[in-house]
């Protein structure tokens, strides 16, 4: 989108708020990717005008085109906004000079030392101060430590002489995006915001109110910050916890799935969670480790988070253990034998693969020798360790497999059609539930 030349700044937090409150307000984000194009696409749905920043060459470009390189995205919505000038998309952070908002919404992965590595936040605030201006609204929502917003950004923005809740408003809001949950997606789930100062999340709630259903404001970005690790820590730990579970009915041959459909019959006091062959994603992971690693700095040791990482990034290693006792039972050895694994995607109904337990799994299998295949009707291709695989989804694969691994339960999968053709079958996800066969054998 070209730079216009006659933008004037918000000249006050009142000029800022009527801007918002009339849709005038033009929009950036900052990172097209899960997060952040969904988010621009709401806006630019709502009627505002959005330019979306990325240093990815091909992501502007397709977006440019009007094509969607989200699932969850609707490519005909993307085309149609692109086409009425509603979004566009540039790799030039100059076009911030011209903007009143800007939310950031870039990765926050974990060094393999489990601390955060702040290097995409720290460079997006940087590119984005450089070209602020007096009245602009700046929006952290990539997922992090308690702090960041106040101890990182802040003293970048500030040395550009901007006060913060004077001339320039700075806020914290959790990304909480579910991917191909059909039931709850950006514009519906509630989002928390809170600013640096109240001027500042009084704005960052009007902001939102204006494309979102629900709005919760609150005091300070730390606590917005803690929100979003406290939500994932809260299911990593409970995801652990049946985890473990499950190991110790493998032993004592007891069916943990009966067990836990059991124990949510009681309409209190307990909330159903279920064990898989790990954790995938980006935030479940990863999220509670910052947290961890925040209170490390405070000389405190965040004891249920590192335990509960441990069970789960164990898992991988229990499955493929469990592949081998099924293999045994009928006297063959994993080295040599053909594995072929239904789904690696992270999770159901969607083409995400980070953090995919799948991926784990194939390395632990290929590692002892034994030779791999996959079917996943949202992934084509992967490659791992510099070697590609490419889905096969044949009938005479499934049939010529030693075992079938289900890693992901993807809903349009025939599982009656698995247990007629497979000859072995390890369910990880409970995705033949019902269904009774020699065949089957269960997490």
């Amino acid at each position: 989108m070209p730079l216009t030349t006659t933008y004037t700044p918000p000249t006050s937090p009142e000029e800022l708020k009527q801007r918002i409150s009339s849709k005038a307000a033009r929009v950036c984000v900052v990172g097209l990717g899960y997060v952040g194009l969904p988010l621009a696409v709401e806006y630019a749905k709502a009627g505002f005008t959005v330019v979306g920043i990325d240093v990815s060459q091909s992501k502007v470009d397709s977006l440019n085109k009007g094509i969607s390189y989200i699932q969850d995205v609707p490519g005909e919505e993307v085309r149609a906004l692109v086409e009425a000038g509603r979004l566009s998309a540039t790799t030039d952070f100059a076009a911030i000079a011209t903007l009143d908002t800007v939310n950031i919404a870039v990765p926050t992965p974990l060094r393999k030392t489990k601390d955060p590595d702040m290097s995409y936040v720290v460079s997006a605030a940087q590119e984005v101060a450089r070209h602020a201006h007096p009245g602009i609204l700046v929006i952290l929502e990539s997922t992090t430590y308690p702090g960041t917003t106040d101890e990182l950004l802040l003293p970048i923005f500030e040395a550009t002489g901007l006060k913060v809740g004077q001339n320039f408003f700075l806020c914290f809001s959790p990304e909480r995006v579910d991917p191909g949950n059909p039931q709850f997606q950006t514009r519906n789930i509630p989002k928390v915001v809170g600013g640096i100062t109240p001027t500042c999340t009084e704005i960052g709630a009007l902001f939102y109110s204006q494309a979102l259903e629900h709005v919760v404001p609150v005091s300070s970005t730390r606590v917005a910050e803690m929100v979003k690790l406290l939500e994932n820590t809260f299911r990593m730990i409970n995801i652990a916890l049946v985890n473990e579970l499950a190991i110790m009915c493998n032993r004592m041959n007891i069916d943990v799935w009966e067990i836990i459909d059991a124990a949510a019959t009681k309409p209190f006091g307990f909330m159903p969670f279920y064990p898989g062959p790990g954790l995938g994603g980006h935030c479940i992971p990863i999220d509670p480790f910052y947290l961890s690693w925040k209170t490390k700095q405070s000389g405190i040791e965040a004891r249920f988070i590192e335990l509960a990482g441990y069970i789960n990034g164990q898992m991988p290693q229990f499955v493929t253990d469990k592949i081998q006792d099924v293999l045994n039972e009928v006297t063959k050895p994993l080295r040599g034998s053909h594995l072929h694994i239904l789904g690696v995607a992270y999770k159901k109904d969607i083409d995400d693969m980070r953090e995919s337990p799948a991926l784990d799994v194939i390395h632990l299998l290929e590692k002892r020798g034994a030779r791999v295949t996959y079917s996943d009707p949202f992934v084509g291709s992967l490659v791992l360790e510099g070697k590609t695989f490419t889905s096969d989804d044949s009938d005479e694969t499934l049939a010529a497999a030693d075992c079938v691994v289900i890693i992901t339960n993807h809903s349009n999968l025939d599982y009656a059609a698995v247990v007629e053709k497979a000859r072995l079958i390890v369910d990880t996800r409970n995705a033949l539930k019902g269904i009774q066969s020699d065949k089957i054998h269960r997490l």
